[in-house]
């Protein structure tokens, strides 16, 4: 199945790209936000095939990342990155493109702190569309900041930053190529194409966009427990860019439906090391979400 290219214009008049396959049906459609200084194709061309066969995917590009415009930027790093505009890119394109039926919104790395972000949004009535149905957090932050638990990262994201944000080539070439290479475990060789394309990805992102994604603060911790939908938070143990911890700790503030899966020995990117148990995990995801919503729908 092609992939149909679009883009939708966010608040500022950036322009918001993504790539959306199938067409919308009685199920919820299925929203993949990917990393820091990553795009829509990160997630790998044969899952998100795969994954089209069963469902309505959207893949967005974050501002500043893969064919998305950039912000106009000041002095300040997080100009044109703040969670507002983030949150209203992401709605941009569920008004353009979600059924009736609902979101499934999964997040990996940063894009789980923007899918907390748009569920902080909705629950303030700031902005408001297609309901979220289903929550996955893959190898996600959760919060932002110092301190923050759910935010922890580990030892490769410490060893790219700040070095990973400088406009010198040869600096920011030393810090993605080991960060790149952090992305899948170094005893894959079979993986060496696809952490090519994550250097090549993170490379391609602006500086300025590197930086911004992190120049903020945000912590979600009293909006996660007060989570209804099915939430799935699947993590890599020996994920080194964002700690394991961070997993736990979110899985300890949710109260609600909550499938914990902790992949042995995985790293960051569990859906390149095994795309058939990532894409059957996403499945039971929707499986459990569109459940529930039936069951809400026989209640009324």
């Amino acid at each position: 199945m092609t992939a149909a290219v679009r883009s939708v214009t966010g608040p500022d008049g950036v322009a918001v790209a993504y790539r959306v396959w199938g067409d919308a049906a009685d199920r919820p459609t299925l929203l993949l936000i990917h990393g820091w200084a990553q795009n829509g194709g990160s997630w790998g061309a044969d899952l998100l095939a795969d994954l089209a066969t069963r469902h309505r995917v959207i893949a967005v590009d974050l501002r500043g990342h893969g064919a998305s415009g950039m912000p106009v930027t000041s002095d300040d790093p997080g100009d044109g990155f703040s969670a507002d505009l983030l949150v209203g890119d992401v709605e941009a394109v569920l008004a353009a493109e979600a059924g009736d039926d609902g979101v499934v919104a999964v997040g990996w790395s940063y894009g789980g702190l923007v899918i907390c972000d748009l569920l902080a949004s909705r629950a303030a009535g700031v902005t408001d569309g297609p309901p979220i149905a289903g929550v996955g957090l893959v190898g996600a932050i959760t919060s932002l900041g110092r301190g923050e638990r759910g935010g922890r990262v580990g030892t490769a994201m410490r060893a790219a930053l700040p070095d990973a944000y400088s406009e010198d080539p040869r600096t920011a070439i030393r810090a993605l190529s080991s960060f790149g290479a952090a992305l899948v475990p170094a005893d894959r060789p079979d993986l060496g194409t696809i952490s090519q394309y994550f250097f090549g990805a993170s490379l391609s992102t602006r500086p300025a966009a590197r930086a911004g994604l992190f120049a903020r603060t945000a912590s979600h911790d009293d909006m996660l427990p007060t989570l209804a939908m099915p939430v799935l938070v699947l993590h890599g143990t020996d994920d080194t860019v964002v700690d394991v911890s961070a997993a736990h700790h979110a899985a300890g503030l949710l109260s609600g439906d909550v499938d914990v899966d902790l992949w042995e020995g995985a790293g960051h990117a569990p859906f390149v090391e095994d795309p058939a148990r990532f894409a059957a995990a996403l499945d039971r995801l929707v499986e459990r979400a569109v459940s529930v919503a039936s069951a809400a729908g026989g209640a009324r």
